[in-house]
């Protein structure tokens, strides 16, 4: 009988324990923790989404090895984070397709927003959402960038909330 009841109290013990540890999970949380707007390509011609292989995609007065798409990767959509502290954050395309390089042709994305922190749960914390309050970009390749979300709110939703429209040609059948 004492055996049994040792056992139960050990059992009892490590149930309490492992609920405990419970507490502290993340299990009610989303996977994406951070409000990051995601950026896809598309086409200006049709409007169709496109892959860019030749495009070199940093934020502006970032570090040069903070790179978020190198020229060798092939990708439809790049994640453009904003910067809690600051009032706007500026990202720089530059083309590096051989004729558009030596140009030296490249484009710049500036978005104006405001920081909105945001308390999610005791299990998840907080975070931030960012109110866009106007967008700017220059015109060299890009044709226009639009915001996806009606109240252009950017929450941790993993969602495409901006559309950016290159200048694109397409191949003459007759030539």
């Amino acid at each position: 009988m004492r055996k049994l009841f040792a056992i139960l109290i050990v059992t009892s013990v490590a149930v309490a324990a492992i609920a405990g540890l419970g507490g502290c999970s993340v299990i009610g949380c989303t996977e994406n923790q951070n409000s990051i707007p995601l950026a896809g390509f598309y086409s200006s011609t049709d409007g169709k989404g496109i892959t860019i292989d030749s495009i070199a995609v940093g934020g502006v007065d970032a570090p040069d090895d903070s790179l978020l798409l190198r020229p060798n990767q092939r990708a439809g959509q790049v994640y453009l984070p904003l910067r809690s502290n600051k009032p706007s954050t500026a990202f720089y395309f530059k083309y590096r397709q051989k004729l558009l390089a030596e140009q030296d042709i490249e484009d710049v994305i500036l978005i104006d927003y405001e920081s909105i922190p945001w308390f999610a749960s005791e299990d998840c914390g907080a975070m931030y959402y960012y109110h866009i309050t106007s967008l700017q970009y220059s015109r060299n390749i890009i044709d226009s960038v639009a915001i996806t979300v009606d109240d252009s709110i950017i929450r941790n939703i993993e969602r495409e909330y901006l559309r950016i429209y290159f200048r694109t040609s397409t191949p003459d059948p007759n030539s």
